[in-house]
């Protein structure tokens, strides 16, 4: 059984509160938290303020997916402002080990996230570093696109990695993640599936997170 933590990125932001506290009532682990500053990728969604609310509210820990450019001078702000986890992009950090590092430090579980076309083994020497890898099954940037097939070959291969070493991090996958692709993802090895649109647009958004973790 995965875990499911729903992106407020396709959430209704004029009733933020309500589907926050729709959240906290339901079976999701998490709430991921999806930052876009308009320059790494090509959206810009809400910042440090808008975290902070969500916080206020939550009862679920904050999963919060930083795709932003030299992310190192926000991720203090954003441990104040309620993450539990910190997630950042490998392809926006030069020096990805001390970042990594000073997540730590802020008592955050340090994530690293990879675009469709980042290789797995691009992170194979800080590994042992991490609590999360997030797999983008979606080129980053905007919801309700279309889901990559290359990505479960992808999970997969970073599935025996974490196998062979004995690694603890878990795997979690963001982009396109509905019922018809949870199983597979499940099966090759993922850990945390995050959902948005498939979540958000169902008609029961708690009963659509019950049949995502019950895949």
């Amino acid at each position: 059984m995965a875990e499911i933590a729903p992106s407020i990125l396709a959430a209704d932001f004029a009733n933020l509160q309500r589907d926050v506290e729709m959240l906290n009532a339901s079976s999701a682990d998490y709430i991921h938290v999806d930052v876009m500053d308009g320059m790494f990728v090509p959206n810009i969604s809400f910042g440090i303020p808008v975290c902070k609310a969500v916080y206020k509210h939550a009862k679920k820990p904050l999963d919060v997916h930083l795709m932003i450019e030299q992310p190192d001078r926000y991720l203090a702000d954003f441990k104040k402002a309620g993450a539990a986890g910190l997630t950042v992009h490998f392809e926006a950090c030069p020096n990805l080990h001390r970042t990594i590092q000073y997540i730590k430090e802020l008592g955050a579980a340090p994530g690293v996230a990879l675009n469709p076309h980042t290789s797995v083994e691009s992170l194979f020497d800080i590994l042992s570093d991490l609590s999360l890898v997030l797999i983008m099954s979606v080129n980053p940037g905007f919801g309700g696109q279309e889901f990559i097939e290359n990505t479960y070959q992808k999970v997969a291969r970073l599935n025996r990695l974490r196998e062979k070493f004995g690694y603890s991090f878990k795997i979690e996958v963001d982009g396109g993640v509905n019922l018809d692709n949870a199983q597979l993802l499940i099966r090759e090895g993922v850990d945390i599936l995050v959902a948005g649109s498939s979540v958000f647009n169902s008609p029961d958004p708690v009963q659509a997170i019950e049949l995502l973790k019950n895949s």
